[in-house]
């Protein structure tokens, strides 16, 4: 069942075209305005992915744009406000991915045929409409509750053919063991890192020496530049040294989960900062990943004797933080307990594939989110089995189904109220569609 309006149509979140034709008015929204060029950026977007040309699909896209119409011009009204630092933040984030995929800003301007300043104006209404239209529609049906004997009457109500199969999924546990870095290879990284901050500090460029130097690959090709972020969005080790720098100021070495830094305070903007860096990660050697892999084989061993659990083994024994939430391994993707086993990254799907509830794997390699290799034992803690959805095993998931279901049906009610209080004129070309709502009184 197609869910309509629970997530809006917006131009998406990475590729804008900039209309360069003449533009005019499809539709009035109250004060707001859909142009045509809106329309078509929708609908090319849609074409490029592919897919061949559809009137059905334009007419959704067109109701959608009115929905979304409806929704800025109800935040307005309600004086629903967006911070000019809200706004910027996502400017820049996607200005930054941009210029990943591109290579550079020149290329970005290039791209688009307009300059960075142009670019980033236009982008600003973009982005404030979206934020507005989001802010209004997550008041609707925010209150909705669903009780227990709902949840049954919908399933039961669904058709066979409607009712989902859950693919296999499994939840893991892990027991993570790390190469030891040895103290005098810290020292020498400090050392190293505070050469260069002298460097800077005699005058020459953070930008050239993060270029040259940094371990990190992403901002190094930006001279060391993170862009900005908000407090919370950093490691707390770099948070705390970066948000104590005055502009300008090169930080003391800071140790975090990824290495040693230098940091260069760029611009504040109260709880915003932009930032460069200078990573530097330590070498881990080959002996000392097979020591990693000779202690993980004595735990095993330890497990297979009795002498401790699987699960006192994760608090005795791993160096990973998993081990706070009982060695659990998250999804990277939607954070959830469960990964589905056919969309798992092959390497760790090689892994547990054959492996039963309760059974974990012999050691094995993996690389960390910080880049390194270690080792790890996996074992699986539940193992779900691909069935037809049920209420006893599924009740959750179909709850939720239910309750987006019934946020749904406030949704329509929502607009049919607006639509009638609210000033609407369509023209007469996009009126043909076969619309779900009666946008035209």
């Amino acid at each position: 069942m197609k869910k309509h309006y629970l997530i809006l149509i917006f131009l998406s979140s990475f590729f804008i075209t900039f209309s360069q034709s003449v533009d005019r008015i499809e539709a009035v929204i109250g004060d707001e305005i859909l142009l045509t060029s809106e329309i078509e950026t929708q609908y090319l977007q849609y074409l490029s992915q592919g897919n061949n040309e559809s009137l059905l699909i334009k007419c959704e896209i067109i109701e959608d744009l009115l929905f979304q119409k409806l929704l800025i011009n109800q935040a307005k009204l309600d004086s629903i406000e967006i911070s000019d630092q809200e706004v910027d933040l996502e400017i820049n984030n996607r200005i930054n991915y941009f210029e990943n995929q591109l290579g550079s800003i020149s290329n970005v301007e290039n791209y688009f045929g307009k300059n960075i300043v142009d670019i980033k104006n236009e982008l600003k209404k973009i982005i404030k409409d979206q934020f507005l239209a989001q802010r209004a529609q997550s008041t609707i049906a925010s209150d909705l509750s669903i009780t227990p004997s709902e949840v049954k009457d919908f399933f039961n109500k669904l058709n066979i053919d409607d009712i989902p199969l859950i693919p296999s999924k499994v939840e893991l546990i892990q027991i993570v063991i790390s190469p030891e870095i040895t103290q005098i290879q810290k020292d020498k990284l400090r050392e190293k890192l505070n050469v260069f901050r002298n460097r800077v500090n005699d005058g020459e460029d953070f930008q050239m020496l993060a270029t040259l130097y940094s371990d990190d690959p992403v901002s190094a090709s930006k001279g060391g530049e993170l862009g900005f972020v908000n407090r919370g969005d950093l490691v707390p080790e770099f948070e705390r040294a970066a948000f104590r720098l005055r502009q300008g100021e090169v930080s003391e070495v800071i140790e975090s989960q990824f290495g040693f830094h230098i940091i260069q305070l760029i611009e504040r903007r109260g709880e915003q900062i932009n930032v460069r860096h200078i990573l530097l990660r330590p070498k881990v050697s080959t002996s000392a990943l097979n020591a990693a892999k000779i202690k993980l084989d004595q735990i095993v061993n330890e497990i297979n004797n009795g002498t401790i659990t699987f699960e006192e083994a994760i608090l005795k024994y791993s160096d990973d933080d998993s081990k706070n939430s009982d060695g659990l391994l998250l999804e990277p993707n939607t954070m959830s307990n469960y990964h589905i086993i056919d969309e798992m990254d092959p390497s760790l799907k090689y892994v547990i594939e054959d492996l039963d509830a309760l059974e974990f794997s012999s050691p094995n390699m993996f690389t960390k989110t910080d880049g390194t290799n270690a080792y790890r034992l996996l074992k699986v803690k539940t193992k779900v089995d691909e069935h037809i959805a049920n209420l006893t095993d599924d009740f959750s998931m179909i709850k939720e189904f239910a309750l987006n279901m019934k946020k749904q049906d406030e949704l329509f009610e929502w607009i049919k109220r607006k639509v009638g209080t609210t000033y609407i004129k369509i023209n007469s070309g996009i009126v043909s569609c076969d619309f779900k709502n009666k946008w035209v009184k």
